[in-house]
């Protein structure tokens, strides 16, 4: 191995831990170096749904194997990827729908820094978790509910990718403005793309179906963030992940 691809192929893990430490709470090890900046690690966002899928995958099968009520086995993969994922998702969810409620951009943007959970905040995470577990548990008994589970992680934070890509940062600090590149990165989208078209050839036409309610429900979070803070956050990230994986989950629950 020459010792320009050994460099690269090194950045490309130090920037695959980065985004497994900023998405997750999954073991990745430490920077002995400074870390790669966030938007360098932009590519592997949604491959960060790789291992968080599988590990709701694991759940739900060994749910089914010990014969569980499929709402019980879907409610367990959600403890389990909330517990891989720190709930930063449903996090950013909660805090986005209660931002909606204030009465200017300013406001919004107050309200969503609030750690405390509001009741709009609260009644989208009851519906979110009702209709993931509900969802979750129809697919126990799918024929390719791995690639399901991994195309909707996957998915999902290919559509995070996109909002982060299309909209401007509305705060000078945060998440969202940490992975904003300069200048539009086509090329960031390519890893995930390539692993989603992949998935889209186990699952077929439910994975299709999938793939465009997910990049669906996160143009209709775009342009609510856009409409109402003047770009996204982390808070919209986080919510544009978590319904449109959740989005991803019903259709092919319908569609498998």
């Amino acid at each position: 191995m020459s010792d320009s691809l050994s460099v690269r192929l090194g950045e490309r893990i130090r920037e695959t831990r980065l985004a497994l430490m900023m998405l997750t709470r999954l073991p990745a090890g430490s920077f002995p170096l400074p870390p790669p900046p966030m938007t360098a690690a932009r590519w592997a966002f949604p491959l960060t749904g790789l291992p968080v899928g599988l590990i709701g995958w694991a759940v739900l099968a060994g749910g089914s194997a010990l014969g569980l009520a499929s709402l019980a086995a879907g409610i367990l993969v959600l403890i389990a990827m909330a517990l891989a994922t720190g709930g930063l998702h449903h996090d950013g969810l909660a805090d986005f729908i209660d931002g909606l409620g204030g009465r200017d951009r300013a406001r919004r943007l107050e309200i969503m820094r609030d750690s405390r959970v509001g009741s709009y905040g609260a009644l989208a995470l009851i519906l979110a978790v009702g209709l993931g577990a509900a969802s979750l548990g129809a697919l126990a008994e799918a024929p390719c509910s791995a690639a399901a589970l991994l195309l909707a992680g996957v998915g999902s934070r290919f559509a995070m990718l996109l909002v982060l890509d299309g909209l401007p940062p509305a705060r000078a600090d945060g998440l969202g403005r940490m992975a904003t590149p300069g200048r539009p990165d086509r090329s960031a989208w390519l890893p995930g793309l390539a692993v989603a078209l992949l998935l889209c050839l186990i699952t077929g036409v439910a994975g299709v179906l999938a793939v465009a309610a997910m990049l669906g429900t996160a143009a209709l979070v775009a342009r609510k963030a856009r409409a109402a803070l003047g770009g996204q956050t982390g808070d919209v990230l986080g919510a544009t992940q978590l319904c449109a994986e959740t989005a991803g989950w019903l259709v092919l629950s319908a569609a498998l």
